[in-house]
């Protein structure tokens, strides 16, 4: 089957279709309110039949009908991208088999991975506040040869919402606001934006507020699994003792509530048609976030943690945007300088000890961008530049949780840090004289430059004083876009991925497993990833009834980072917080490869109606050192997404199912972040849930919006995770607009 998609991957296509030309008029699959252009992911405005790479385009509207509880539920509710929860307020995104550092998140074209990003799982995504969002656009598929390390599955570039100036001689101002309410956890939100614009001056402002308590699940579970996933017990400090008490209602995931606010302000400023200035300010923070799968962790048959939970995660933006348009060589220029402040800490503290362990990571990130558009006759071309700088410092402690009193603890990471990455691309694109191929090629280069210093290495496993790496990587991509006529879409292409190894990767300590009491520590000596992904798709456009569309890929992984068994002082075991771990490493020891495809059609059988179904399917296997071949983590199982939706002029309703195929134990990875110690015996079970809303104007400013999910209230969790879904859940929302 590998063979087969290889070949498939790489056919040409040019003789397949020989139809006269006509006015290609094919647009992307989805939502039917799904705009032609994309604007985060390509730099500069460009329609996305002209890119040959699969791309997504998230509306507005769709955000909004949609009331996805974060960032993270919202890029799940496509079908199209799987979701990986350790806790309710997490959200880790999976693209064609890669996660966390492996996929690269920005926001108004600013990079969000920094040089802490983990290879594990990750929540940094729910920062974003998808309530001031204008859209996302996801891109399928290696994307470094525009943004750099990191884009080895995909890109997800989200745009904020931007204020608005008048076009007449009077004060322009527009806002919204909404409420909403969610039974599964408790949930009150409350959202509000207003945006101020005169004919050169313009300011935006938005703010959120989210309070979720604890998340019950279904009570529908599978017939051999009556018990999974129950919260039967949990650990409650009564009279200065931890005692385990009894769950008196065990689909209640007891401690996984939390609470976010996210602001936004942005000022405009027109200075002539041709040049504009955009200040942009972000503030994200939270509550404590507990770390509900750790919480679940026995030791000796007995919960083992009386506290397990992140620190407010704290997210701050500030950048400025220089947007001209240019009448030299290059027609326009974009220029942004940002800084972000990023705070990130966990807690933890074993039952009936008195001393909780803390650690905190603070990262400020400097970034610059300056890109170029050039075109002329049938080309065109993007060219820039983009500096990183990262500055991480790492501290630790523990604390009496009794007297106060602060000992010696050992850091996540080396006490200083700094990750830099310096890099200048070339995109190209031309159209062909007979309006139905579209050439996509572009070349990248990038250096880094990582140093990590010690200062105490008395109380760690780290074999070295201070790491020095400079790796330079090169990627690129060239692909080929055929529209014959109005009615089909086929693109070829091959693009290269690379990451170089950050902070995290080289040198942090932690838990990989208490059930099998696995231990991470660092290896200084591991190089950047490499992928060689060519792909095919094909769409087909059936006049105004029904679109299809398919894509099918392969990726060649080589000098994969995986964690293996690693020794340390010449032992494959070690004692950590008292306890015995076999100790394992980030390892350049696999040659992995992955494959999957995706096919998805939408059918609009009258008026008003549309039919929407998609399908995902992903694999992943990895050859070790000895030849063993085994799967490769973070492969999901199949899963899809089928939408019938009705809309008429004030009101629209929608039945939709998601489901989920088997991810049996055989197929998980033995020593990655799969997480079978959370799953059943058998591997983590299929699932489907069924699913309706509606929304209703009842003026011209407000709407209402009700939903039932989950409607047989099925018990389950997604693949990888700790943490369960929600079970029956009614979510009702008001908005009002102006």
């Amino acid at each position: 089957m590998k063979t087969i998609v290889i070949i498939v991957c790489l056919i040409a296509t040019a003789s397949l279709f020989g139809q006269a030309p006509t006015k290609n008029t094919f647009k992307p699959l989805g939502d039917s309110s799904l705009p032609d252009v994309l604007i985060s992911s390509t730099k500069f405005p460009e329609k996305s039949k002209n890119i040959v790479q699969k791309v997504e385009v998230i509306t507005n509207q769709y955000i909004r009908r949609t009331n996805a509880q974060n960032t993270g539920d919202l890029l799940q509710s496509t079908g199209n991208v799987f979701v990986q929860k350790s806790q309710q307020g997490g959200s880790s995104p999976v693209i064609r088999g890669f996660e966390a550092s492996r996929v690269l998140l920005v926001v108004d074209g600013i990079r969000m991975n920094n040089a802490i990003y983990r290879s594990g799982h990750l929540q940094n995504v729910i920062t974003v506040d998808q309530s001031m969002l204008e859209r996302a656009e996801i891109l399928y598929g290696p994307g470094s040869t525009l943004h750099g390390s990191d884009a080895l599955g995909g890109v997800v570039a989200f745009k904020t919402k931007d204020p608005t100036l008048s076009t007449t001689q009077k004060t322009l101002v527009t806002g919204a606001a909404f409420g909403r309410y969610s039974s599964a956890n408790n949930e009150k939100t409350a959202h509000a934006h207003l945006s101020v614009g005169g004919k050169k001056w313009a300011a935006l402002f938005s703010a959120s507020y989210s309070d979720f308590d604890d998340m019950k699940m279904g009570d529908n579970y599978p017939d051999k699994y009556p018990n999974f996933g129950r919260r039967s017990q949990y650990i409650e400090r009564i009279n200065g003792i931890d005692s385990i008490v009894t769950n008196t209602d065990d689909r209640v995931q007891k401690f996984s509530g939390y609470q976010q606010w996210d602001l936004m302000g942005k000022v405009m400023f027109q200075q002539n048609d041709n040049i504009r200035h955009l200040l942009n300010v972000q503030v994200s923070n939270s509550s404590n976030v507990p770390r509900y799968d750790r919480l679940q962790d026995l030791r000796n048959g007995n919960l083992r943690f009386a506290e397990w939970y992140y620190g407010p995660q704290k997210r701050n933006l500030y950048a400025y945007t220089l947007d001209a348009k240019l009448s030299g060589f290059f027609d326009a220029l974009r220029v942004t300088a940002s800084y972000q402040d990023i705070e990130e800490s966990r807690y933890q503290r074993d039952r009936n000890n008195p001393l909780r362990q803390n650690r905190i990571e603070t990262v400020g990130v400097a970034g610059f961008y300056a890109d170029l558009r050039k075109g002329w006759g049938k080309n065109e071309l993007n060219t820039g530049v983009d500096v990183q700088l990262n500055d991480v410092k790492s501290k630790a402690f523990t604390q009496n949780i009794n007297s106060g009193a602060r000992g010696n603890l050992d850091t996540r990471y080396p006490e200083k840090n700094t990750f830099n990455s310096y890099g200048i691309y070339a995109q190209h694109l031309y159209k062909f004289k007979s309006g139905k191929w579209v050439l996509n090629d572009g070349l990248r280069l990038q250096a880094t430059k990582l140093e990590s210093t010690v200062v105490d290495k008395s109380i760690a496993f780290r074999p070295f004083d201070k790491i020095e790496q400079s790796p330079v990587g090169i990627s690129g991509n060239l692909g080929l876009a055929f529209m014959p006529n109005a009615k089909w879409r086929i693109n070829t292409g091959l693009a290269t991925g690379f990451r170089s190894p950050n902070i995290d990767d080289l040198t942090k300590i932690f838990e990989s497993s208490t059930a099998s009491r696995q231990l991470v520590v660092p290896n200084p000596d591991i190089k950047p990833e490499k992928t060689i992904t060519p792909e095919l798709g094909i769409a087909r456009q059936f006049g105004s009834v029904a679109k299809l569309e398919g894509s099918v890929y392969y990726t060649w992984f080589r000098d994969a980072i995986v964690k293996d068994k690693f020794p340390v002082n010449g032992q494959d075991s070690s004692i950590y917080n008292g306890v015995k771990y076999q100790t394992l490493a980030a390892q350049n020891n696999a040659k992995a490869s992955l494959w999957g495809y995706n096919v998805a059609v939408a059918i609009t059988p009258a008026k008003g109606w549309e039919l929407y179904s998609t399908l995902t399917y992903t694999r992943g296997t990895y050859t070790k050192p000895n030849g063993l071949e085994v799967p490769l983590d973070h492969i999901p199982p199949i899963f899809g997404k089928t939408s019938l939706r009705y809309t008429a002029n004030r009101f629209s309703a929608e039945l939709w199912s998601m489901y989920n195929g088997w991810k049996k134990t055989a197929d998980y990875n033995p020593d990655g972040e799969d997480n079978a110690q959370y799953a059943t015996p058998d591997g983590m079970p299929s699932w489907v849930t069924f699913n309706v809303r509606g929304q209703y104007n009842i003026t011209k400013v407000l709407l209402l919006q009700l939903a039932l999910e989950n409607i047989a209230d099925r018990n389950y969790r997604q693949f990888a995770s700790g943490f369960s879904a929600a079970g029956r859940n009614l979510v009702v929302a008001l908005r009002a607009s102006f």
